[in-house]
């Protein structure tokens, strides 16, 4: 009979394969941003391509006002499903902006670009969730040490195969979000 953990205990962010996941909110690992925007880090992929026994990563992110989340990108692999727990958020998804309130979910299929934030004037709670799974918390950490002036955006285009995460041009992100400011 496999043994359980106490319902107080954390087990690790990598469930193994076939037994249950219990991610408590306080012993999920939170990964500052700038402006008071932040990850915590909930399910991770495993560092072996296959999930580490799970069939998805996920991790929430909290926006700071008019915050962007992410620069345009795409992943190759996943599908990524965003559920906004609270606020507004903004998506850019292709070249068609759209907005999503509290309760609305988007699901971004793999090979479409796309980058996403807090709605001006709006903070944004996101549920973010991969699918299949594949590595990312080394992602999430990078983009904390960068926000905390210890690393560079371009350290992590060596790292875009390995994340699933391949940056597009900004520039359509840019002019959304210039749009949204006017």
């Amino acid at each position: 009979m496999p043994s359980h953990p106490a319902p107080d205990t954390a087990p690790s962010t990598r469930p193994d394969p076939g037994e249950a996941a219990v991610v408590r909110a306080a012993g999920a690992e939170l990964v500052a941003l700038a402006a008071g925007s932040a990850f915590h880090l909930l399910v991770d992929g495993g560092g072996d391509g296959g999930g580490g026994g799970s069939a998805f990563g996920a991790n929430r992110l909290t926006l700071a006002e008019g915050a962007d989340g992410a620069r345009p990108h795409y992943h190759a692999l996943s599908s990524e499903l965003f559920y906004v727990l609270g606020g507004v958020a903004e998506f850019l998804l292709g070249d068609r902006l759209t907005t999503a309130a509290t309760g609305d979910l988007l699901v971004v299929p793999p090979g479409l670009p796309h980058a996403f934030g807090a709605a001006r004037g709006s903070t944004a709670d996101l549920l973010v969730v991969m699918s299949p799974a594949v590595e990312r918390f080394g992602y999430f950490r990078h983009l904390g040490r960068i926000a905390a002036g210890q690393g560079t955006f371009d350290g992590l285009l060596a790292e875009q195969e390995r994340y699933d995460v391949h940056f597009t041009h900004p520039a359509p992100w840019q002019r959304a979000r210039s749009r949204d400011a006017g």
